[in-house]
């Protein structure tokens, strides 16, 4: 069987590159639309990227990090996130970036309360998050709990939990949504001729970011990269588990993880600077701050 050149939509390289980068911005805000069924006039035009919500502590914990943030032009912002490795916690951590991005608005010049913008969090996951719901798409809000009015419109989330998704590549599509999950399902097991079948243009340039005859060497090796960091993710949670190690696997997380990880960012960060690549461009697929990629060019 040959190899599909189609890289995994899902890889936290290739999720940066299609959804976190002005290349393909517009592939991120049709996304975005077509998840919160934005339609008419509260369709979003446009949206300009922000720095990513980082916690040292929380990041050497996890597989990935925030992967994009934005916000649209009336303020609102917006965390996509890609989870492809299991994280019991993931829900509590979404309500903490969500709410710390609210909360450094006040940072950025906003001075009354009033004048707060909405915060929407959207994730992808690799894994079934609420067990005892069907639906792979869930939106969860605050409602009053007697009237079920929606008073406290400020932060909101929407989960697609892609092992709910059901549907197989051959069956005919009616929403984007469901295309849109068929494309982080099958993405890298997807063949030229079914990706010439899509008839939406967009949604096909989607597949056309995560080609690989389309990506330079740097890109590649990042790729690569981040799909070791989970393959070794995972190779150390069923060892430990497999043990039962329940304390081996926070010890693991919190000692090889956090400076395997950061080895890894640094090494090809060093490898990109040696090839002239842009310092910003380095930011983008490592995720280092520009701070600590200006030190490793002195």
């Amino acid at each position: 069987m040959n190899e599909s050149k189609f890289l995994n939509p899902k890889n936290d390289a290739a999720f940066r590159h299609t959804f976190g980068s002005e290349r393909y911005k517009h592939i991120l805000i049709l996304f975005i639309n077509d998840i919160l069924g934005f339609e008419g006039n509260s369709k979003i035009e446009e949206v300009t990227f922000l720095p990513t919500i980082q916690d040292p502590e929380i990041s050497s914990k996890k597989t990935s990090i925030v992967d994009v943030l934005c916000k649209d032009g009336k303020g609102v912002q917006y965390i996509i996130e890609m989870q492809i490795a299991e994280d019991k916690g993931f829900e509590k951590r979404a309500l903490y970036y969500a709410s710390k991005a609210y909360m450094r608005q006040l940072d950025k010049g906003v001075k009354e309360y009033s004048s707060l913008k909405e915060v929407i969090f959207i994730a992808i996951t690799d894994y079934i998050v609420f067990p005892e719901k069907s639906a792979y798409k869930s939106d969860h809000i605050i409602l009053d709990k007697e009237t079920h009015e929606h008073d406290m419109k400020d932060i909101a989330f929407t989960f697609i939990e892609l092992p709910k998704y059901s549907k197989d590549k051959s069956e005919k599509l009616t929403n984007r949504i469901d295309q849109w999950c068929r494309y982080f399902k099958y993405g890298d097991n997807t063949t030229e001729e079914e990706v010439e079948k899509i008839v939406d243009p967009l949604i096909k340039e989607a597949y056309e970011a995560v080609n690989r005859f389309n990506w330079t060497e740097e890109e590649l090796a990042a790729y690569e990269a981040a799909l070791k960091r989970e393959m070794d993710y995972r190779s150390q949670m069923q060892t430990a588990e497999d043990r039962g190690l329940e304390k081996g696997i926070g010890i693991g997380r919190e000692q090889g993880m956090q400076q395997g990880a950061e080895n890894e960012k640094l090494e090809i960060a060093k490898n990109m600077l040696s090839k002239g690549s842009d310092i910003t461009f380095i930011h983008d697929v490592t995720g280092l701050s520009l701070d600590t990629i200006k030190d490793l060019a002195k």
